[in-house]
């Protein structure tokens, strides 16, 4: 792992991990802004669970996730769920800002920006291979080889059959 790597991921996650501590610490609080969206999952689950729960659910995974990306370990997976929670938290955020005083709609604007730009970040690491090939350039070698491989196994066996059938016919 480079040194800009080793640097740049735990930076990034603290963000996620300590607003994902503290929506645990808070979490009815959290289940309350969250409530519009969590009210749609939890009626849509197989299970019953409740807002509260979810909201513990979504504070844990953003913790989890920000571990893993601050340690470099499955830091890719974990960056799309630590992508998809900013998303969230950006639009619940954004949604119930006080937007009554000239302050309050200057904090809304800041507020979305840093979002967004932590939202970019953990974009960017999802997409990060960090400097090993990724998945789809490894299946694509992969298919590369399967086909020269079936091509010389086809020739081998085309040449054993002439070879047999120039026996058979002794010409």
């Amino acid at each position: 792992m480079s040194l800009v790597r080793a640097l740049a991921r735990p930076m990034l996650a603290s963000s996620f991990i300590l607003s994902g501590l503290d929506k645990l610490r808070r979490s009815e609080e959290t289940a309350q802004q969250l409530s519009p969206v969590l009210s749609r999952v939890s009626a849509a689950l197989p299970v019953q669970a409740s807002e509260r729960t979810l909201a513990r659910i979504l504070a844990g995974a953003q913790v989890g996730a920000g571990v893993l990306v601050a340690t470099g370990k499955f830091s890719r997976p974990a960056a799309v769920i630590l992508a998809l929670t900013a998303g969230l938290g950006t639009v619940v955020e954004y949604r119930s800002a006080a937007t009554d005083t000239k302050e309050g709609k200057a904090h809304r604007r800041s507020q979305l920006a840093k979002n967004i730009g932590l939202l970019g970040g953990a974009l960017l690491v999802s997409v990060d291979t960090a400097g090993r090939p990724g998945i789809a350039w490894r299946a694509e070698r992969l298919l590369e080889s399967g086909k020269k491989t079936a091509t010389k196994k086809i020739q081998n066996a085309d040449k054993s059959v002439r070879a047999l059938a120039h026996d058979v016919t002794g010409q």
